[in-house]
């Protein structure tokens, strides 16, 4: 039995534990608030503030786990490198939490180091320093944190004047202590995907189905599995996923994003775990969720294939409001459709635009993957998150 240290305990975090739990491993779930998803199953549970690099330590030197496996951005992940000197095994590697946590430091690698095709991007440090970068990439583009997720302090820029608050904005929403953000040529792409990809100890790297995905303020709306694309697109997608997790090293489940263009395939991003567009595969449309692939990838346990089972879609159930004790309505409408069903997270608080749960739709292999998607967003807006 494996002792596996979380560090975030969201909805990822909860279904990771519970495919762990399903096979007998320990949990330690950590985060930085009490209740967090994956602590309400986990068999300990630790609050700290991950970016404070002794406390992580303490945590690390109390449980002395098998497995170090990062959730969140915001852990100071430069500790991970002496944890892997002391005989830690970080998820998927020390170099890969450090690169991927960080979007300078995994677009470098993936445009100058890999020679992957990237939007054309700059960095900027002040809003002087975001006007000047502005003016060289042009208008509309896109500015990120370094640090964040879930789209939190992403906008697009579309007019000169949208640059102090999209910079005021990008701070905000920042995640650790790296006032720093990447500006990004603006692509004119047919589709996003995501592309998981499972890198093992002694086995071959695969790929799960492409996942189509719809996006709003930075985050996820709706995903759908598979998304339609042409097979010279997904062979380039699946050559660029194994070169960058390749020279990342370490073992797990990889969500690579890609832009899909006329003129080709654009890296855009690199999470070194599951994946929230992933969720989709809760629908059973795999023979192995993402969070089951991740796991057993993580133990070493051999994966022979990824199969599709059938076509699923999932649509994020949102909070409208503030909360500390929110509740839901309309579950029993989602519940009385067929082919579907759902995951509620158990947040302990909801606030404007907080991923509250999901509802997952599904049908065969032969079906209508778009009529699928619909009955997720559908279904999805039915549901309503309300303070009791």
């Amino acid at each position: 039995m494996a002792k596996i240290l979380l560090l975030g305990s969201g909805e990822l975090g909860k279904e990771f534990t519970i495919a762990a739990k399903r096979i007998g491993q320990t949990v330690i779930a950590v985060d930085s608030y009490e209740n967090a998803p994956a602590a309400q199953i986990a068999d300990m549970t630790e609050v700290i503030n991950m970016l404070d690099g002794h406390a992580l330590d303490a945590i690390v030197e109390k449980y002395k786990p098998d497995y170090i496996v990062p959730e969140i951005e915001a852990i100071r992940t430069e500790r991970f490198y002496e944890y892997e000197k002391q005989g830690y095994t970080v998820i998927p590697s020390a170099k890969a939490a450090n690169f991927t946590m960080n979007r300078k430091a995994i677009r470098d690698l993936a445009a100058k180091e890999l020679g992957l095709k990237t939007a054309e991007y700059r960095y900027a440090t002040s809003v002087e320093s975001l006007k000047k970068a502005v003016l060289e990439i042009g208008i509309p583009c896109v500015i990120k944190p370094l640090m964040s997720s879930s789209g939190k302090g992403q906008s697009i820029i579309k007019t000169e004047a949208d640059v102090k608050n999209a910079w005021n904005y990008s701070q905000a929403g920042s995640r650790g202590d790296v006032a720093e953000v990447i500006v990004e040529a603006f692509i004119n792409f047919n589709y996003e995907i995501t592309l998981l990809t499972v890198t093992q100890q002694n086995g071959k790297t695969l790929f799960c189905p492409p996942i189509g995905h719809r996006q709003e303020r930075g985050d996820y709306m709706e995903s759908w599995q598979p998304a339609t694309m042409e097979n010279s697109a997904l062979n380039e997608a699946q050559q660029m996923a194994e070169k960058v997790t390749t020279a990342l090293s370490g073992c797990g489940i990889w969500g690579v994003e890609f832009f899909v263009a006329d003129d080709g395939v654009y890296f855009s991003e690199l999470s070194p775990r599951p994946h929230d567009t992933g969720m989709v595969t809760l629908a059973k449309t795999q023979n192995f969720n993402e969070f089951e692939l991740h796991l057993r990838a993580v133990l070493g346990l051999p994966i022979t294939e990824i199969t599709q089972e059938r076509i699923g879609a999932s649509a994020v159930i949102l909070a409208s409001e503030n909360s500390q004790n929110p509740t839901f309505e309309g579950l029993e409408t989602v519940a009385a459709s067929p082919k579907t069903d759902f995951r509620i997270f158990g947040k302990p608080t909801s606030r404007p635009y907080r991923r509250m749960g999901v509802v997952l739709t599904y049908d065969a292999l032969n079906g209508n993957i778009s009529e699928v998607t619909e009955k997720a967003k559908k279904l999805a807006s039915e549901v309503k998150v309300i303070s009791k």
